[in-house]
């Protein structure tokens, strides 16, 4: 008789990004003021402290074979996939946006109203990995700075 397992605990520990220039990467998330950890890893790999999911930075050809796929030709277009900063207020949704260009993001979308009664806009890591930078009805994010949503 075969006995069922019993379903794993879902969860999402870390998001890693490939990125082509690890220095200017860190020297980038450092300046948006994302807590490094695990310093000791060098320039091998870099680990963030976000307040939930860690972010990491890991060399994209390094990271592509790790993971069995090609690394070129690497995408510069949208890869379904977005990051996101979430923000109390539309004031601090326009503030971000404002920080991170001036840190050396790209301005992909300025703050704007969204459909949904929420504001938001984007900006670009120098990887090109879109930040969504939003306040969001039902979507608060506590001094723990870990996401909490509504019922």
């Amino acid at each position: 008789m075969s006995q069922e397992l019993a379903a794993p605990v879902p969860r999402l520990t870390v998001i890693t990004l490939g990125v082509s220039d690890i220095r200017a990467s860190i020297a980038f998330y450092d300046a948006l003021g994302f807590s490094r950890r695990l310093k000791a890893t060098g320039e091998a790999v870099a680990f963030y402290d976000t307040g939930g999911p860690v972010l990491a930075l890991f060399h994209w050809d390094k990271l592509a074979a790790d993971a069995k796929l090609p690394d070129n030709p690497r995408p510069a277009t949208f890869r379904g996939m977005t990051l996101a900063w979430n923000c109390a207020t539309r004031d601090e949704v326009d503030a971000v946006l404002a920080f991170a260009v001036g840190k050396g993001a790209a301005l992909l979308k300025a703050g704007h109203e969204t459909e949904y009664g929420g504001y938001s806009g984007y900006f670009a890591d120098p990887d090109s990995h879109p930040w969504e930078v939003v306040v969001a009805p039902g979507i608060e994010v506590g001094e723990d700075r870990r996401v909490h949503l509504a019922e």
